[in-house]
């Protein structure tokens, strides 16, 4: 077999190096986006997403504001970002939380399935809370509302299998009701540490327990 001139195979040697560095710029790329991303998260639960600026975010993520624009044009960029990510996986939690088989349990049993890892999930990014409620983005708020509105259903599916008997008025008022008490005690919940938080997700399913048992334990089928 011939060889290749060496001229040819000169030309071809940067051609392989660029696709060899293609990826790792890319990767570089995602991990200053991800850098970027949770100092804003960082920023906006400290100040609130009002108050933040790009500066800010930039002090935060230990960059100039110079690489911040080479990724996001401004705040709310980033916002919609890190929004788009909070509220994806405030998806995925939902849909672990409320699995079929959790009908299955006793309704205490069943508090814990669900609020647990809702908690859990709001403990650890404290920023879905923060942009959700104050960006007034309104991409951000309309896929929230969507968010909220499938939250709303699935608790109703919830009751309905749990109290057969309740008019359809009568389910719609509990899980609004439900979610109002959720949604108060989060601000408690997000606001303490350790065993106060503890106590206040303790506080929590005792409130929901007790305004729930009546209506489960009268009207749900043996």
């Amino acid at each position: 077999m011939p060889e290749r001139p060496q001229a040819e195979t000169a030309a071809k040697a940067p051609k392989a190096a660029k696709k060899a560095a293609a990826p790792r710029r890319q990767a570089r790329g995602e991990r200053r986006i991800a850098q970027l991303l949770a100092a804003a998260a960082s920023v906006f639960c400290r100040t609130g997403y009002a108050a933040a600026s790009t500066n800010a975010i930039a002090r935060e993520a230990e960059v100039s504001p110079g690489t911040l624009y080479q990724f996001f044009p401004n705040k709310e960029a980033i916002a919609i970002e890190l929004g788009g990510q909070l509220l994806r996986r405030a998806h995925e939690m939902h849909g672990q939380a409320f699995l079929p088989e959790n009908l299955d349990r006793p309704l205490p049993e069943l508090l814990d399935a669900v609020l647990d890892p809702v908690i859990a999930f709001n403990c650890e990014n404290p920023a879905f809370w923060a942009l959700m409620h104050g960006s007034g983005i309104p991409g951000i708020t309309q896929e929230h509302e969507e968010l909220h509105s499938g939250l709303l259903t699935r608790v109703q599916g919830i009751l309905r299998s749990f109290c057969p008997d309740g008019t359809p008025d009568e389910i719609t008022h509990v899980s609004n009701m439900i979610l109002g008490i959720f949604k108060a005690s989060l601000d408690l919940i997000l606001a303490s540490e350790g065993a106060e938080r503890a106590a206040y997700v303790a506080e929590l399913k005792t409130v929901l327990l007790r305004y729930l048992e009546p209506m489960v334990t009268t009207s749900r089928p043996h």
